[in-house]
């Protein structure tokens, strides 16, 4: 079995718990639960017949100032997510700090962003949302992917980690 560490990086209130208990386990709660310090959550996928692996999820506490974050949880990651509110702008404009972060702490691991809440817009705001895909996708090379995600509705949720998993595992 191969094990890997995955963090969950972003804003306090971005849904990092949230896309953890809908991908772990299939469950979602509007009830809002602040994360202190970390909770770690593990996955098993089986990948071939001769191939599984465990990913160690880390969900760390958000913060808006990300020199807060503790630099311990972060250490010895193999893969992160970025996780944004769609809704609010602050926390996507923060991505890129939080970006900073995990290049300052770690040496070239998979990078995906998931902008979660995705189910809170109304439909006919789809096309900006893919625009600001598009834009974050565009403006951060070292990030393999954006999504627009929900924990809610599971919107690509097993997309952040399926993508993620692949490029762990190259």
């Amino acid at each position: 079995m191969i094990t890997k560490k995955v963090v969950l990086i972003g804003d306090f209130a971005t849904g990092k718990t949230s896309l953890i208990r809908r991908y772990v386990d299939n469950q979602f709660s509007d009830e809002y639960l602040t994360t202190i310090g970390v909770k770690i959550s593990k996955k098993t996928l089986q990948i071939s017949d001769e191939i599984e692996l465990q990913l160690m999820v880390w969900d760390i506490e958000g913060h808006t100032d990300v020199k807060a974050t503790n630099p311990a949880y972060v250490i010895g990651a193999h893969g992160v997510i970025l996780v944004g509110d769609i809704t609010r702008e602050k926390s996507i404009e923060n991505i890129p700090l939080h970006l900073e972060l995990v290049k300052r702490l770690l040496k070239k691991v998979p990078i995906v962003i998931a902008l979660n809440k995705s189910d809170l817009l109304p439909n006919e705001i789809e096309i900006e949302i893919e625009k600001k895909v598009l834009d974050l996708d565009a403006s951060l090379p070292e990030v393999l992917k954006v999504f627009d995600t929900s924990a809610k509705s599971s919107k690509n949720v097993e997309a952040i980690f399926i993508t993620l998993s692949q490029a762990l595992l190259l």
